[in-house]
């Protein structure tokens, strides 16, 4: 794995700015992958702020389309607004529901294979979701959280305990910035893989799309959106839970 450098404003208005991008027409998680069933994974991403599912600018709409080609022919991947995270729950049971009974079994929840991440409000979304599957009895493999930032009403810090592996990323500068640690609920239960710093003050990344508001007040949180090294981090993590060996433990990234 590449290396990775060591690593709250919950203002809406600006964390919705922060990440704010043209809109563009497309049917929320329209970037998908395979979608047979059973999935033997299912990746489900989050855009931050305002941004739309599809946009190319976009670390997590980026992410999607990069290993698509690499993930098994029976998996599915979207992306999704994090507005629409009911849209993703739904999602995510219909894909478990292999006998399309509306119901799922004991079974069918035991064989749930999920990675969740976001950027910004999308990194909070990660964490609501993988508390309602939690209500649900459903599993999570991994939650991976890039400069997360809660809106008033949420909670983005504790991991509930259906995660077996949980990230962080974050940047500390700037009107909007990421949450700086996260914690398990149950550490026998979750592992808390890291929370990894990212400064951009000194090596600043060039981001294509960012508005003048972004540019002024929230440089280093657009610039976690779209900064290649860190997303490859993300990347890396997330091929490593559909290798073969699903019983080693993820490498921790290293400085």
């Amino acid at each position: 794995m590449s290396r990775l450098a060591r690593f709250r404003i919950p203002v809406a208005i600006f964390a919705a700015l922060a990440t704010a991008s043209p809109l563009l027409m497309a049917a929320d998680g329209a970037v998908s992958g395979h979608t047979s069933k059973p999935a033997s994974f299912i990746l489900v991403g989050f855009a931050g702020g305002f941004v739309r599912h599809d946009d190319p600018n976009h670390g997590p709409v980026q992410l999607a389309q990069k290993i698509r080609p690499d993930l098994p022919k029976d998996a599915s991947i979207q992306i999704f607004e994090n507005r629409h995270r009911k849209s993703a729950y739904r999602s995510i049971l219909q894909l478990l529901d292999t006998n399309h009974d509306g119901v799922l079994s004991t079974a069918e929840k035991a064989q749930a294979r999920i990675i969740l991440f976001g950027h910004s409000w999308g990194a909070s979304a990660v964490v609501m979701l993988s508390r309602e599957l939690d209500r649900a009895g459903i599993p999570v493999l991994l939650t991976v959280q890039v400069d997360s930032v809660a809106k008033p009403w949420q909670r983005d810090k504790v991991i509930p305990d259906n995660v077996a592996e949980a990230a962080n990323f974050y940047q500390p500068h700037g009107l909007v910035h990421g949450r700086a640690q996260i914690t398990a609920a149950n550490d026998s239960k979750t592992q808390i893989i890291g929370n990894y710093r990212f400064d951009y003050q000194g090596t600043p990344v060039q981001c294509v799309g960012g508005s003048w508001f972004q540019r002024t007040f929230t440089p280093s949180h657009m610039e976690s959106q779209c900064d290649p090294h860190l997303w490859t981090q993300v990347e890396g993590l997330i091929l490593q839970q559909m290798e073969p060996q699903s019983n080693i433990l993820a490498v921790v990234p290293q400085p």
